[in-house]
């Protein structure tokens, strides 16, 4: 990978990724829909080493969303069970490189019992490791984050553990309180927009959108957004001036 001109001092401390378009792949091959998903798995694994070769501190992928139960059965079940057998064969690979994982997204009764424990096996597993935290977001949605991040927020209220609701509790009481604001979130596929993902840590994200379909996503699709991130002005509700003036400073 080519990083010769990207400031490694500047690079996205984290950085999100919808992972979409292994449908379409799969179809211009005549392949069936699962063989995208399985062609996916490659193009995951080369965009870690690719983050870690940039120095990401923070990687989040969307896996599974809150939106996903309604696709044909046949997928949902093949999806789960990819997504456990990932984990059994990539794991260990993960863990030798200093990779921490984490799960994003609600363990609920939809979810089958034996994934929700590989998941917290691979929690357990990687919890010492500090090179970087890749986060699965399974299950996952925007909105219900919010949704139960308020419901704790009222309980909390009613318990009498919380005397006032405003951002610095609502922030604490999202599914992982630790993960810090999205600086780049890409979107494989061509289509551009959010499809309810990390809408409270993407409020100030940089987006980049490819044509690329994710089974074709490698480290160097990864490492030409980082060069687009760079080349941006990130003002945070800041006048342009503002920016140029604390520059010359």
């Amino acid at each position: 990978m080519h990083t010769s001109d990207i400031d490694l001092d500047r690079v996205p401390g984290h950085v999100a990724i919808i992972m979409d378009g292994n449908g379409r792949w799969a179809n211009a091959r005549g392949l069936p829909r699962n063989a995208g998903h399985e062609a996916g798995e490659q193009a995951l694994f080369d965009t870690v080493e690719g983050a870690l070769e940039l120095g990401v501190r923070d990687l989040t992928v969307y896996a599974f969303s809150t939106e996903n139960w309604k696709r044909p059965a046949e997928e949902v079940r093949f999806l789960l069970e990819f997504n456990e057998s990932l984990l059994l064969r990539r794991l260990d690979e993960l863990d030798e490189r200093g990779v921490r994982v984490r799960f994003v997204g609600r363990r609920d009764r939809r979810v089958p019992r034996r994934l929700i424990r590989r998941m917290d096996e691979s929690e357990a597993q990687t919890a010492d490791n500090e090179r970087m935290t890749l986060r699965i977001a399974f299950n996952y949605g925007g909105r219900a984050e919010l949704v139960d991040a308020a419901r704790r927020c009222a309980d909390d209220v009613a318990a009498g553990e919380l005397k006032r609701v405003d951002e610095r509790a609502l922030a604490a009481r999202l599914y992982d309180p630790e993960m810090p604001a999205v600086d780049l979130l890409v979107r494989t596929s061509g289509e551009q927009r959010l499809s309810n993902y990390l809408l409270w840590q993407a409020a100030y994200a940089e987006l980049v959108f490819t044509d690329t379909l994710w089974p074709d996503f490698t480290r160097v699709d990864l490492a030409r957004a980082v060069r687009e991130y760079q080349a941006r002005d990130r003002r945070f509700g800041r006048a342009v001036d503002d920016v140029g003036s604390a520059r010359s400073r």
